[in-house]
């Protein structure tokens, strides 16, 4: 499973600036001046996590395999943009197509980089990004809800409740919320599915700041000021200071981190965020020919977790060795920690756990 983020925002927030330096590239258009990302910049960045590496040294495996997250730089949005302003449509349509929205929100202030509206206002930025994705949803609700309405007067109840649901959700649209907020049940998130709403993708909030503030960054209050009831959701990043450290390695980005006195890069920072939001968790498989890292759902059994590897394991799972990564990397490998009693065998019925060493047992 590779996760897919949207890096949405006004134009000059420094959406571009973040992408180059999480995707290590420069192939996003960073100048100051609006739209001057027109179609999206797509990277893919390995997901870094010291589990696998020190999993792969012990196995003294012959390839170390991470999973990914896959970034999409989207053009900036403006104020009219679900009615075609700043090819507003063009850019709205590439956002149905990603697991989460990165909403970038300026807060540094630079009067050499032009803002939009002219003033650094947080709050406001925020309102018309999420206006526009509203609004969008509208006109895709008004369009389905017109033929659904007309196939309820059949009397056939399942019609009759996926009308009533598209009523809800549009009410709460034009009183401002998002589709993400309101409470449903899983069996309307499946009746969802396939308008693709923007507003029904989980969102994070990467606040630009400058690199003085990366200290001790109150998430709260900026949780309040953006109106965002979940200040794990709130992502402090300085771009310009990512931007520096992707021309470092791994060693010289934490020497650097510590003489800021910052615990983690932004990258680390977003990819925990998004991990949680999304409910999100990583098992490792783990020997001589490779150590791999595999993404799945929190909610997932051994048998699910199985068929990310290959459908027939999933198909013929018997039952699976599992050890947690910190006792396998503690113990020194799968037959120490087998002696000490830390291997255990589970059924179709074990939920995989964050950590999780797996080697599957399957008959096909």
């Amino acid at each position: 499973m590779s996760l897919k983020i949207g890096i949405v925002g006004l134009p000059n927030v420094g959406k571009s600036t973040l992408f180059n330096a999480l995707t290590k590239t420069k192939s996003a258009d960073a100048q100051n001046y609006p739209f001057c990302t027109i179609d999206p910049n797509i990277g893919i960045v390995e997901i870094p996590d010291e589990r696998l590496v020190n999993l792969g040294q012990i196995s003294s495996s012959e390839k170390v395999i991470p999973t990914a997250i896959e970034f999409v730089d989207i053009a900036g949005l403006v104020k009219g943009a679900s009615l075609g302003e700043g090819l507003g449509n063009k850019f709205l349509s590439h956002i149905r197509e990603v697991d989460a929205v990165g909403h970038v929100i300026r807060v540094f202030d630079d009067p050499n980089i032009i803002h939009v509206h002219g003033k650094i206002d947080p709050q406001m930025d925020k309102e018309i990004i999420e206006s526009e994705l509203i609004l969008s949803d509208l006109q895709t609700l008004e369009k389905r809800l017109e033929k659904a309405l007309s196939e309820s007067k059949s009397g056939e109840k399942a019609k009759k409740i996926y009308a009533e649901l598209l009523e809800r959700i549009k009410s709460h649209l034009e009183q401002g919320t998002l589709t993400s907020n309101i409470e449903l049940v899983d069996e309307e998130h499946q009746m969802l599915r396939d308008l693709h709403l923007l507003t029904n993708k989980p969102h994070l909030y990467i606040i630009n700041i400058p690199e003085g503030h990366l200290i001790d960054v109150d998430r709260g209050k900026y949780a309040d000021i953006l109106g965002v009831e979940n200040p794990n959701k709130i992502i402090p990043i300085c771009a310009h200071l990512e931007e520096q450290l992707a021309e470092l390695n791994p060693e010289e980005i934490k020497e650097y981190l510590s003489e800021l006195g910052v615990e983690d890069s932004g990258l680390n920072s977003l990819i925990r965020s998004a991990y949680d939001t999304l409910g999100l968790i990583t098992f490792f498989t783990s020997g001589e020919k490779e150590t791999r890292a595999w993404t799945v759902h929190r909610d997932a059994f051994a048998p699910q977790a199985a068929g990310k590897i290959h459908t027939d394991f999933e198909k013929g799972f018997i039952k699976a060795e599992v050890v947690h990564a910190d006792d396998f990397i503690k113990h020194g490998g799968e037959q120490k920690a087998k002696e000490q009693g830390l291997i255990r065998m589970e059924g179709k019925d074990y939920l995989v756990k964050d950590g999780d060493v797996m080697h599957f047992k399957f008959n096909v």
